[in-house]
């Protein structure tokens, strides 16, 4: 009997440590992942200097850059591991806009990325406090008719984890007043293209305003764009910037 439970004993730890090996590992590829998007903003100009910052959902919380890190010269060890109750481990703090994914993150089971930028247009806009309406049909890239624009809140705080998640009700994607632009999605290679879907957006609807008032596309004509949306997959995105082929 005593070798017998000697015997199940030794077959739980090495389970056990089978099973610790394997999160570890996932956890490593999560980072390798969070760091390769961060570099795919900055080839994408989407990010400049340590603007933005990127989560990516893990087991028991997220995985985040780190305050002050610069997205395209990110590194595995710039990566901050949290919890639900916003504690963390290591020597780098997280982001300031930890809140933010944080609570995105809990509040939508259904993603598994956040991205937050500064860029160019869709900032600009965000300044004018101006949503992007239906003035072309990739809009619905956001999930909805529109890319809304939150009120504004001061960077890092809870008001604005709040503000955002109410101008995200029914959408993957939002404008931050005064401030740039969060971009949700499945995974990290989702919510990147979003980001970059949105900027493409931003800028041609700053154009478009530049030189005229533009025709907007009709409820009919989005609500049949968002139906033919809603089965687009991932073999119809394009690399660059997610438009259907």
């Amino acid at each position: 009997m005593a070798g017998s439970l000697l015997l199940d004993f030794g077959i739980g730890r090495r389970r056990n440590a089978s099973h610790m090996s394997e999160r570890r590992e996932a956890e490593e590829a999560l980072r390798r992942a969070l760091v390769r998007a961060c570099h795919r903003l900055a080839e994408l100009g989407l990010t400049q200097g340590t603007s933005g910052n990127v989560s990516v959902r893990r087991d028991g919380g997220l995985l985040i850059t780190a305050s002050g890190a610069p997205l395209g010269a990110l590194a595995e060890d710039d990566v901050v591991a949290m919890r639900e109750d916003g504690s963390w481990r290591g020597a780098a703090r997280p982001s300031t806009e930890w809140r933010l994914h944080r609570d995105l993150l809990a509040a939508r089971p259904e993603i598994g990325a956040v991205v937050h930028t500064h860029s160019t247009y869709a900032t600009a806009l965000s300044c004018l406090r101006s949503p992007i309406p239906a003035f072309h049909y990739m809009v619905a890239i956001a999930g909805g008719t529109d890319i809304p624009c939150a009120t504004y809140a001061t960077f890092g705080t809870e008001a604005l984890s709040q503000a955002a998640l109410r101008a995200l009700e029914g959408r993957m994607a939002c404008l931050l007043a005064n401030h740039g632009v969060v971009a949700l999605g499945r995974d990290l290679e989702e919510a990147v293209a979003r980001a970059h879907e949105v900027e493409i957006l931003a800028k041609q609807y700053a154009v478009v305003r530049s030189v005229g008032a533009p025709v907007l596309l009709d409820e009919a004509e989005m609500a049949e764009v968002l139906r033919r949306f809603a089965d687009y997959g991932r073999r119809g995105r394009d690399e660059e910037g997610g438009r259907p082929r």
